[in-house]
């Protein structure tokens, strides 16, 4: 479509820039970037924690504990808030008394880096990371050298984000609110030529009242896509039917793992591990690799269409997700000791999670699975996904579920319907020695939270290998 295969960078002046809250893996990123453009990358975080703390360290960006004022003396050229920070925070209090000069992340990344770029945005209520890591990785093999800026770290890249060296942009495009100034959702900010739209569902109940409210800010996303331009849509979505239906004026190419579409899969063995891409009707290639699940295969369906829009054939596309190797904290296994596989989950919501266990489930037959989870993210602590949580654990043999406190709904009335396969438990150190003496070889533990989850993981390790 016309596009220079070199990028153009816009003559700028070095700035100092600081981030507030430069540890989340998106402010991260845009500090990774920032400081690829040559600017001068300081950063404040409540929690200065890797792994992001080790990628910024390593690029030698300054980073700070605290929200001490004192971190913006001198003054910056400029603040970037990440959308954690709100009023009363006492550096966003003292950036606004100062007149200090501010943005949020995702605007500062439109205005400085995706300006002039073919942007490919990765949106919908599951798979974005993931989706997006495919799509990076597919144009890096096809030789297109992307930018990226992912919400996860890619195994492939090993970090989360970097500046690219031609007009390819991916970014996981998300429809949580921009800052504390801004609450439009982050993704209006990208401008994508090429947008996949995973999936919707209601989420975020602490920003959204309702799924309407959300399907308004993916219209806003869907009118930003020019008309020679894509949109990639499942075909059996109706929520984002709905969405399109607002209207579109972009061409859009569907996908299903299940149904019948413009790119679908045929001959998918059952845990998803291999499966044959048919493009509009005819078959272009197969793919064998190490994912499981059929979630993942609509990913990679998505992948490969926005992908060809770019310029990269499917049989390409296809050569590249043989040697993907998926994304940190996404089915990662941790480590196995005697027998007892642990694997970490980033898995948050009821359908994630069903999906997870089923595709768990394929990989493993009738093996033990004991699922631990975290109801950790706003909408789960505000018991929104209350009803259906029980069910979405059903494929687990055993359910050990943290209730902490902190949680807005009485966990043992919530989980009732699973019986005796679910234990609530208020502590960590409960669930790892409710596991201590019950796992055995062949079992798998699967660890599900958005959050690092007091380091659960290496403890359940740890344990394992002290049992006599």
């Amino acid at each position: 479509m016309g596009y220079d295969t070199r990028i153009t960078r816009n003559s700028r002046s070095f700035m100092h820039i600081h981030i507030l809250g430069i540890c989340g893996t998106f402010m991260g990123g845009i500090a990774q970037i920032a400081n690829a453009l040559g600017h001068r990358v300081t950063g404040s975080d409540a929690g200065v924690y890797p792994p992001m703390s080790t990628q910024l360290e390593a690029s030698g960006i300054d980073l700070m504990e605290g929200w001490d004022p004192a971190h913006l003396e001198p003054a910056p050229d400029m603040v970037v808030v990440g959308n954690a920070l709100s009023r009363g925070n006492p550096m966003v209090e003292y950036m606004l008394d100062r007149g200090l000069p501010y943005t949020s992340g995702p605007q500062w990344l439109a205005e400085q880096v995706l300006q002039g770029r073919w942007v490919l945005a990765v949106a919908g209520t599951h798979g974005k990371t993931t989706t997006a890591s495919m799509l990076a990785w597919i144009l890096e093999h096809a030789g297109l050298s992307p930018g990226f800026l992912i919400g996860g770290v890619p195994r492939n890249f090993d970090r989360s984000a970097r500046l690219g060296e031609t007009p390819f942009f991916v970014v996981e495009a998300d429809e949580y609110d921009t800052a504390f100034f801004d609450k439009r959702s982050k993704f209006v900010h990208y401008r994508p030529r090429s947008c996949v739209l995973n999936n919707l569902e209601f989420d975020h109940a602490d920003i959204f009242e309702d799924l309407a409210q959300i399907q308004r800010q993916f219209h806003h996303l869907v009118r930003t896509v020019p008309g020679n331009g894509l949109i990639v849509s499942p075909a059996d979505d109706g929520n984002l039917k709905e969405v399109l239906d607002m209207g579109c004026w972009t061409p859009v190419e569907t996908f299903s793992a299940s149904a019948t579409a413009a790119w679908q899969a045929g001959g998918m063995v059952p845990d998803g591990s291999a499966f044959d891409v048919i493009c509009e009707g005819e078959p272009v290639g197969r793919v064998e690799w190490s994912l499981t699940g059929k979630h993942n295969v609509n990913n990679a369906l998505a992948a490969l269409a926005a992908a060809r829009h770019a310029g990269v054939p499917a049989r390409v596309g296809i050569e590249a997700l043989a040697r993907f190797e998926n994304v940190k904290r996404r089915m990662e296994l941790r480590g196995e000791v005697d027998g007892v596989r642990v694997f970490d989950d980033f898995a948050h919501h009821p359908t994630a999670i069903a999906t997870t266990l089923a595709g768990l489930r394929n990989q493993v037959g009738d093996g033990r699975i004991i699922a631990v989870l975290e109801p950790r993210s706003n909408t789960m602590r505000m018991g929104i996904h209350a009803e259906t949580l029980p069910a979405s654990l059903e494929a687990a043999d055993q359910v050990l579920l943290f209730a902490p406190p902190s949680l807005d709904w009485d966990a043992e009335t919530v989980m009732a319907p699973l019986g005796d396969k679910c234990r609530v438990l208020p502590v960590t150190e409960a669930i790892i020695e409710a596991l201590r003496d019950g796992l055995r070889a062949g079992d798998t533990v699967l660890v599900m939270s958005n959050g690092g989850f007091e380091g659960i993981h290496e403890r359940i390790l740890a344990m394992l290998g002290d049992r006599p």
